[in-house]
């Protein structure tokens, strides 16, 4: 049998196996930094060298067939196996494994940092350099990946989406306790905390709730949501931030959240790497444990 039928290439593989997990050409194709048409073709070609449907195709969908099932589970392990090789060989050649990931600072510290002892603890050969970033992140200062707010349409950058942001407003919980808010309009009363970055995340919520803005006077600005949170914490103020960082506070009743109203919503956290960097072999495993995390 021919040898190029037993072994398929690398680029069919990876393009196989990434479109089996997403389902989907077109966000396999945007992972490996290809255009759908090349993932879609080489998926083909793996197909004709096998003699096997791999994949059903209706329109634009795709569904994998039970033979595709099937390999796509021992292609996956396969991979895996290969990385893991990889990283041994690069060990004993001297070199670390590390990604220069850059984050935003309250995500960091409320979420990604209690959790990175699990991450070390399956993958103890890689480091994870962390970088406080709040602005745009410049891949071109060293930076391998990062972790950002957005729409998820970036040009030139692979972007996988982790969880959608649902921003709530906050009080103190001794604030709360002596006065008394019913509707999403008595928040105006209140100085209305900004993050610097976000100026327009207090009149998006106040809008989401069906109320004008003309009139409303918004309060001190923060570069750092972390900083915020702390001033909230101390009864200056409301501030508008991500459930997820707030939940322990909440339960504890250091903070609350004063009114029923709409959650914010519309934009995700992303990990984002440019594309030469998904290949990376701690930039594969970081987002496999990230993505199993959540």
């Amino acid at each position: 049998m021919n040898p190029r039928v037993i072994c398929p290439s690398m680029s069919s593989l990876l393009a196989f196996e990434a479109s089996a997990r997403h389902g989907s050409f077109t966000r396999s194709a945007r992972e490996l930094c290809l255009t759908q048409s090349a993932v879609s073709r080489q998926v083909q070609v793996l197909e004709e060298s096998l003699g096997v449907e791999l994949f059903e195709r209706t329109g634009r969908q795709i569904a994998l067939t039970q033979a595709g099932q099937n390999y796509a589970a021992e292609i996956a392990t396969a991979l895996s196996g290969i990385r893991r090789a990889t990283e041994r060989v690069m060990q004993q050649g001297g070199e670390a494994l590390v990604l220069n990931l850059a984050v935003l600072p309250a995500f960091g510290s409320k979420w990604l940092l209690p959790r990175l002892p699990r991450f070390y603890a399956v993958n103890p050969s890689i480091q994870i350099h962390i970088h406080s970033r709040v602005g745009p992140v410049d891949f071109g200062s060293g930076l391998d990946a990062a972790i950002v707010v957005g729409d998820g349409c970036w040009p030139s950058v692979a972007a996988y989406q982790l969880f959608e942001e649902e921003l709530v407003p906050v009080v103190s919980g001794r604030l709360a306790s002596t006065a008394v808010w019913r509707r999403p309009a008595d928040l105006a009363s209140l100085k209305l905390l900004q993050v610097a970055a976000r100026p327009d995340l207090w009149r998006s919520w106040f809008q989401a709730q069906g109320l004008g803005t003309e009139s409303l006077a918004l309060g001190p600005k923060f570069e750092l949501t972390a900083h915020l949170l702390q001033a909230v914490c101390a009864g200056l103020g409301a501030g508008l931030v991500p459930r997820f960082l707030v939940e322990d506070e909440l339960a504890s009743g250091v903070l609350t959240v004063p009114v029923d109203g709409v959650s914010l919503r519309g934009t995700s956290y992303y990990l984002v790497a440019p594309c030469p960097k998904v290949m990376n072999e701690a930039f594969i495993a970081f987002r496999q444990w990230l993505l199993d995390e959540l």
